[in-house]
């Protein structure tokens, strides 16, 4: 019978944090967004430094984050920074935000993702997509429930799979001339200053880095002593922009310039003009691997934040019991899944309902993460005589990049709900967590 302990303990190695990590980051963005990033940036010179800015900011962020993990680890990642930093009031709707919608709605989202790749293999009929989508949620959690043993050996397995696939674009890439254009193009407007929409593109380069935070919430769990998550954020982030501008520089050779930024599917284009027919099924096919290893690393991570929840409020505390013989949060996996399931059904009935609610609870997203970039100067001050282990470099200006790069993005997130006159599901998603955060604080009270 499987023992019950208090908290996780250590049980990752680092190549296993790195493996999660990599996996939950790399997804359909970065074979969505590249030729939205060539448009916006206009030259091969400035897409690459668009790249390189994103990567960089995307370090100073990881950076952040290794000091506040390596001097309070616990599963509840960022929500326990902002737990210790303004209290368990502030933190409960940012944990709320990411149990109801956030993780669970990433989830929902690419396991119809998955689907619909799988649809073309064999369909199962008008809901075949949703019928996919909820047996990946239903294996995917069993194999998470298992264990966390089972769970990070299939996170490495996928993990890999998707990087080879990764690579065979760029051996695609390598394999195929672009064109040359018919007419000499012209130089650059670009050059002679910063793009007009260079920052619209940064924002689509850091969406291709985001996952990377999520590191925190294994930072109890991860071999080698409190320093260990440093190594595993820096390790991953580097292996994530290698891939990513190895990536971006075979579809420009293989494409052009022009090319790319006329590209509908970068991954089919190239698979196709380098293999044919059979690099299309190639390329549907590592869609919907990134698919899988972003749900499976997904889960794990949501687990924990649910699991910390729990401990938290009474009223949620079925969730905050871990199984140490499992080392996985086996409740809060379940309440994960079963809300995961009740949005592939919303999503079922009405096409596009996951999307939308999680598209517009970004600006609830970034403007938590804005409000963990403040908590690291509350921490610094308030935990003063707490021993961090690992210190940010050139303090305090790469925390005020940190804040300021998640201030912009919250503020680009808050201007395209509005736009998209939907600004308002993330009020009504945060005004059901203000009715939950009452039932809470009644029943602690």
């Amino acid at each position: 019978m499987s023992s019950i302990t208090p908290a996780p303990k250590p049980a990752l190695s680092t190549f296993d944090a790195v493996m999660i990590i990599v996996g939950i980051v790399i997804g359909g963005g970065i074979f969505a967004l590249p030729p939205a990033i060539a448009g916006l940036t206009g030259s091969l010179d400035w897409m690459l430094i668009a790249w390189g800015t994103g990567a960089l900011l995307t370090l100073i962020g990881a950076l952040c984050y290794a000091e506040m993990a390596s001097a309070f680890p616990h599963a509840g990642g960022d929500y326990h920074f902002l737990t210790r930093a303004f209290g368990r009031d502030v933190s409960f709707f940012f944990g709320w935000a990411r149990v109801t919608v956030i993780l669970t709605g990433s989830i929902a989202m690419l396991g119809f993702v998955c689907g619909d790749y799988l649809t073309r293999v064999l369909d199962l009929g008008p809901y075949s997509s949703a019928i996919y989508a909820v047996a990946i949620i239903l294996v995917l959690t069993a194999v998470n429930i298992a264990g966390l043993k089972e769970s990070s050996r299939t996170q490495n397995l996928l993990t890999s799979i998707e990087v080879i696939g990764l690579l065979l674009v760029v051996l695609a890439g390598l394999m195929v001339t672009a064109p040359a254009p018919a007419v000499a193009a012209a130089a650059p407007a670009a050059s002679s200053g910063v793009p007009a929409m260079f920052g619209l593109a940064l924002v689509f380069v850091l969406f291709t880095f985001g996952g990377w935070n999520e590191a925190a919430y294994i930072s109890a769990e991860v071999k080698g002593g409190q320093r260990a998550i440093l190594k595993v954020l820096v390790i991953s982030i580097l292996v994530l922009a290698a891939i990513y501008f190895v990536f971006v520089l075979a579809l420009v050779k293989g494409l052009g310039f022009d090319g790319l930024k006329a590209s509908k599917a970068v991954g089919a284009d190239i698979m196709r003009a380098a293999f044919g027919p059979v690099g299309e099924k190639l390329i549907a096919a590592m869609v919907a691997i990134a698919a899988l290893t972003s749900i499976n690393a997904t889960m794990i991570v949501g687990a924990r934040n649910n699991y910390a929840l729990g401990q938290d409020w009474p009223l949620l505390s079925f969730m905050s019991k871990w199984h140490g013989g499992r080392d996985a949060p086996v409740v809060a996996l379940l309440v994960q899944s079963g809300i995961a399931l009740l949005l592939v059904a919303v999503a079922a009935i009405e096409k596009g309902g996951v999307k939308t609610m999680v598209e517009f609870t970004a600006p609830v997203f970034w403007g938590f993460l804005t409000l963990v970039g403040v908590a690291f100067f509350v921490l610094r001050f308030k935990y003063a005589h707490v021993a961090r282990p690992f210190k940010v470099p050139l303090y305090p200006l790469l925390p005020l990049a940190f804040i300021g790069t998640c201030g912009y993005l919250f503020m680009s997130s808050v201007r395209y709900a509005q736009s998209q006159n939907a600004v308002q599901i993330s009020f009504w998603v945060m005004g059901v967590g203000v009715i939950a955060w009452i039932a809470a604080r009644l029943k602690k009270g």
